[in-house]
């Protein structure tokens, strides 16, 4: 399988307190390494203007990457800017654009996007949520532009719930988008009640639930609804931030419980999408639980389950 990253997604800083950090990036890049020295890298290229443009105003691009001589900008509470956002920004999104083209042409048949910043909270107008391009959003709309798919679904398993992401497609029946996150939670979305265009499932979890609540959601709701929807392409917004350990949130999850549910969508993408996968890094803030929960996560794209159906 292929790996996209880049440097520059290194130099997107955000002040010495703040938890969207690049030391996060730095230790998933030093233990797949570590682990996995086999893994095909590839450079991740600059996202075009026009690619943006399918999913974001011109106001936000405008925004977001206008130049920083010095210092940071913020753009909201959480969401800053430095000098080397903005082609961060552009690796991020660019990342995913070429893993859904290799994906689709035969060059891998899945690939991991290590990159940041994470991009599932942007909407199509609001930077938000440490997030400033919605980089799994662009990658999508490029695979139903890009490349004439006629249905890809998203999977997020991040602890909050992908806001933007959600917003992009909720009028968008080609695309369907499944969430597991914490509730109460930031950003305050994602109740089972919101449907979209009958394309949107949310399974939402109390504080304090574990691998079992998180392991029956997926298994009972929403991987059957993603059978049903029988996507052509499967995209993932990999957040690691329903750790144990991490300190934004209060989910119980283990990286055995993102390995379990990586697999489970490996089986789902074979069954009806030759087995590619697209998948990209969200959050995730204790950087041992990142980096052990990101390894099971490349593992499990690794393997080559079949399902015995």
């Amino acid at each position: 399988m292929q790996v996209f990253t880049h440097p520059a997604c290194l130099e997107h800083h955000t002040g010495s307190d703040h938890v969207e950090r690049p030391q996060r990036l730095a230790a998933i890049l030093q233990a797949l390494g570590d682990a996995f020295p086999d893994l095909d890298w590839q450079q991740a290229p600059r996202a075009r203007r026009g690619q943006l443009l399918r999913v974001h105003a011109p106001e936000l691009l405008d925004s977001v990457l206008a130049p920083i001589p010095s210092g940071w900008v913020a753009l909201d509470p959480d969401t800053v800017a430095s000098p080397g956002s903005a082609e961060a920004a552009l690796r991020a999104a660019g990342a995913g654009i070429a893993a859904v083209d290799a994906v689709l042409t035969g060059t891998a048949l899945r690939a991991f996007c290590a990159v940041r910043p994470p991009g599932h909270h942007a909407t199509a107008d609001t930077a938000m949520g440490f997030c400033l391009l919605n980089n799994i959003a662009i990658a999508a709309r490029h695979a139903l532009a890009g490349h004439g798919l006629e249905r890809v679904a998203i999977v997020d398993f991040d602890v909050h719930h992908g806001n933007g992401t959600q917003a992009i497609f909720q009028a968008e029946a080609r695309v369907a988008y499944a969430s597991s996150h914490q509730s109460p939670l930031y950003p305050g979305t994602g109740a089972r009640r919101e449907t979209g265009c009958g394309n949107i499932f949310n399974a939402p979890l109390p504080p304090g639930a574990d691998g079992t609540a998180f392991r029956s959601a997926w298994e009972n709701d929403l991987l059957p609804a993603l059978d049903a929807f029988g996507p052509q392409l499967l995209f993932i917004s990999a957040g690691f931030d329903g750790h144990r350990r991490d300190p934004l949130a209060d989910l119980r999850l283990e990286a055995d419980d993102f390995g379990w549910l990586t697999q489970a969508l490996v089986a789902l993408a074979e069954r009806h999408c030759g087995g590619r996968i697209v998948s990209m890094l969200e959050g995730g803030y204790d950087l041992a639980a990142l980096a052990d929960s990101s390894l099971a996560h490349v593992a499990g794209l690794r393997q080559p389950v079949r399902d015995p159906s």
